[in-house]
């Protein structure tokens, strides 16, 4: 027949027991499905091995911190984890979708890479924040690349926030919507 709120509730899946030998197939596999900075991976760890500790009260989280730092420094011995290599691929990528330097810091910032490092990226890029931005107002269709004159006079504004909530100057951003002509960034 029906079934009762208690009957249905889920319980928790009990999880696996957490070790050394574990938490490094759990590192390895995600590492097969993402590239991944080193202090991202050591994240990701830290949020399983928490998990783990809160369903097992006697389980010894600082024991599992050591073997984190230990899997970490073995991984990038071994070359699986390079936040240069890693910062390197998701630069070029948010420059190619047209992402301003601002959102790009911000994003490798979140991810644990170091600003040494981000800065050795950008500053051996060659990007133009004005042919990025015509970009991304392309992408999102706003500005010069709305269907009619309407909309877009309508929009303005609301285009033109879009733009400097993206990330670029708001400088950049009355040029991009003031444009007449889209081929002057193409």
């Amino acid at each position: 027949m029906f079934k009762t709120d208690e009957q249905t509730r889920a319980t928790p899946k009990k999880l696996r027991k957490m070790t050394k030998n574990r938490l490094q197939n759990i590192a390895l596999y995600y590492l097969e499905r993402f590239d991944s900075s080193s202090a991202n991976l050591r994240q990701v760890l830290k949020r399983r091995v928490f998990d783990y500790a809160r369903q097992t009260p006697d389980f010894n989280a600082s024991e599992a911190e050591n073997w984190i730092d230990e899997i970490i420094t073995r991984f990038e011995e071994l070359g699986y984890l390079n936040d240069s290599r890693y910062a390197s691929f998701k630069i070029d990528d948010y420059l190619l979708s047209g992402k301003p330097e601002r959102y790009i810091r911000q994003k490798m910032q979140q991810k644990g890479v170091s600003d040494k490092v981000v800065d050795e990226i950008l500053n051996n890029r060659e990007f133009d924040e004005e042919a990025m931005a015509a970009r991304f107002a392309a992408k999102k269709r706003i500005g010069p690349y709305r269907s009619d004159e309407t909309s877009r006079r309508d929009n303005r504004q609301k285009d033109l926030a879009t733009l400097v909530r993206a990330g670029f100057s708001y400088d950049t951003a009355k040029k991009i919507i003031g444009a007449e002509n889209i081929d002057d960034f193409a």
